[in-house]
């Protein structure tokens, strides 16, 4: 099975840190020239200096002014695009919907949803142009489960899979195959993040809810960045060249999300 990424131009967005940069080092490593966004210059910086080859720019996604100005550099580094990996998202508020700040519901949602609209608005003319590629975008586990004291990222990943769906219908007679990932308990700090403000709003223990999180998921273990970024090769290589329109669940089966 072929799993070469060799020629392919792949923007990943958020790609300086986390799922993002492990999703940028697969595709480098498969052959493909990649250029990444972020918010943090920090973090571009590291990755520029630890991956060479790598071109980047400066991002916040949910700012149309400022996704302009990332094609224009992807533009000029790649040439134009094969592969676009809607990855950025944030974790937005956790708390009862009552408690939830309209700022906070609705910084989630510019993020997690309409940041991917803005990349993907400018990235589909040139996918078509290079005669078709792929989209991915990142959902969630919390994108096929409901997810209490998460609603706003919950109804942000729900949707991702309507919008993956459509796109997918609407793109593919130009070639552009368009699928999402829902990965499940992903380890990092970003996971351990949502789990102390989770045991925070419950009034537990970090332990006791880290705990809670995994007796919901059938292998009882969390998934790796790695996982992740496997699954964006495939849907991008050869391998995967007729799936299309799907939410794929890379999760080890999460049962519910509590």
């Amino acid at each position: 099975m072929e799993l070469s990424a060799r020629n392919l131009r792949v923007l990943v967005t958020a790609g300086g840190g986390g799922i993002g940069r492990v999703i940028t080092q697969t595709f480098l490593a498969a052959g493909a020239r990649v250029h990444i966004c972020d918010v943090s210059p920090e973090l571009l910086a590291q990755a520029a200096a630890e991956m060479p080859g790598v071109s980047a720019s400066v991002c916040d996604v949910s700012d149309r002014a400022q996704v302009e100005a990332l094609f224009k550099d992807v533009r000029r580094e790649l040439g134009g695009l094969d592969v676009l990996v809607n990855n950025a998202g944030i974790a937005g508020p956790t708390a009862k919907v009552e408690d939830i700040d309209p700022d906070d519901w609705d910084r989630c949602i510019a993020v997690d949803l309409n940041g991917m609209f803005y990349c993907t608005r400018l990235a589909m003319p040139l996918i078509k142009a290079a005669g078709g590629g792929s989209i991915i975008n990142l959902s969630s586990a919390a994108g096929r489960l409901g997810f209490p004291f998460r609603t706003p990222y919950a109804a942000a990943k729900w949707a991702v899979v309507g919008y993956t769906q459509s796109l997918a219908m609407e793109a593919g007679p130009d070639g552009v195959r368009v699928n999402c990932i829902q990965p499940g308990v992903v380890e990092g700090e970003r996971q351990d993040r949502v789990i102390e403000a989770k045991a925070k709003a419950r009034g537990v223990s970090f332990e006791e809810q880290r705990a809670r999180s995994l007796s919901a998921v059938s292998l009882r273990r969390m998934v790796s960045a790695q996982d992740i970024a496997n699954m964006a090769l495939f849907l991008t290589s050869s391998a995967g060249q007729n799936i299309s329109g799907q939410a794929l669940s890379v999760c080890g089966n999460v049962e519910t999300l509590g």
